[in-house]
């Protein structure tokens, strides 16, 4: 069978049994937005046949209502289990605007200012040549790196134990440049600060963003991607070799839980993102402040916020949004804030899709 047509029996196969299972568990379609679902659809169909997608989720939903979610084609090849809504994907660097959010309470709480330093916070981090604060963390601009693609760091298989275990990577490097001067993306960034996290908190990253943000957010198919657990309804993740489907390369997210290392669903992502439009969870002036474009040494402002990037369409709609990739996964979350629109995809291949594919399906349901 030849790609194409591989591809073709993966997307009627997806779309029978989207249409056979029972729709609490694999759709959830909105009567009154059927023809804008239409549309969408067709356009998520052809994203899947063009990228070779084996399993996507996607959410739409407005300020208090789900307009539509769905599950298409598979969670897992081998066995025929098609996704579902409630199917756990890899979000990648979506991880950081959960993040975000436990910074935002912390901020509330009056646990964490904007203005401390890694030196207060996490003393047993190294000192460097300048202070690091964790606004500088969170914004990406605290010269600290990035992965090093070239030695593997990407493709990680060693389980840390610890969050400070984890800083034994990159805590005898040098800072890439002075703080607040550049804008460099850095993973690791994150990782420095979830064990700021634990230190003013007092409790194990992931023990607190399950208790604090997790469960606040009513993000019940959020779970950190632990590879020895059994993790229900955890879909199974994919690559590309020569254009062929294979399984995704073996990795653990042990190094990067706060910038790259959480599974969700669509669903979730969607229900959490209505909470931030409802200000509900948060207050309205944190949700500003996680979502005020960053502003460099120079003046220069760019379009990273706090865990979200915030950006303007060519009709002057403001957006704000975050993508995740992954080793067997890609998802996108896209909000307007002022329409009150929220699109979410989770995907169980590592492959690109952006927020210009995300916002053609965004004006589908726009007023």
């Amino acid at each position: 069978m030849n790609k194409l047509s591989t591809i073709f029996f993966l997307l009627i196969n997806a779309i029978c049994f989207s249409q056979n299972i029972d729709e609490t568990e694999s759709n959830y379609i909105n009567p009154e937005f059927e023809a804008e679902i239409k549309e969408a659809k067709s356009l998520i169909i052809e994203l899947m046949s063009e990228k070779s997608i084996p399993g996507l989720s996607i959410t739409v939903a407005n300020k208090n209502k789900i307009l539509w979610t769905e599950g298409l084609g598979f969670a897992d090849l081998e066995n025929n289990i098609p996704v579902k809504i409630n199917s756990k994907f890899r979000i990648g660097s979506i991880s950081k605007s959960l993040t975000s959010i436990a910074l935002g309470k912390l901020i509330e709480e009056g646990k964490i200012d904007l203005s401390d330093t890694v030196d207060k916070l996490v003393p047993y981090f190294p000192k460097k040549n300048h202070q690091i604060t964790i606004k500088e963390l969170a914004s990406h601009t605290s010269g600290i790196r990035n992965y090093n693609y070239r030695n593997g760091e990407y493709f990680n298989d060693t389980h840390y134990k610890t969050i400070k275990e984890s800083l034994d990577i990159f805590k005898g490097d040098s800072l890439l440049f002075k703080p607040k001067t550049k804008y460099g993306y850095s993973t690791y960034g994150y990782v420095l600060l979830s064990a700021a996290i634990e230190e003013v908190t007092g409790q194990n990253f992931l023990d607190y963003m399950q208790n604090s943000v997790i469960e606040l957010m009513e993000m019940y198919n959020t779970v950190p991607d632990f590879n020895d657990n059994i993790i229900d309804n955890r879909v199974e993740f994919y690559q590309l070799r020569d254009s062929t489907i294979i399984n995704a390369s073996y990795i653990d997210n042990s190094n990067k839980w706060a910038g790259g290392g959480f599974l969700s669903s669509s669903l979730d992502l969607a229900k959490m993102s209505q909470h931030l439009i409802k200000k509900d969870r948060l207050k309205k002036e944190t949700i500003e402040l996680l979502w005020t474009p960053t502003v460099l040494a120079n003046g220069e402002k760019i379009n990273y916020c706090l865990g979200w990037r915030r950006d303007t369409t060519d009709s002057g709609n403001t957006y704000i949004h975050h993508g995740g990739s992954s080793i067997g996964g890609r998802s996108f979350l896209l909000i307007y804030p002022e329409e009150e629109i929220i699109i979410s995809i989770t995907c169980n291949l590592f492959t690109r899709f952006n927020e210009s594919f995300v916002l053609k399906v965004a004006d589908k349901f726009k007023k």
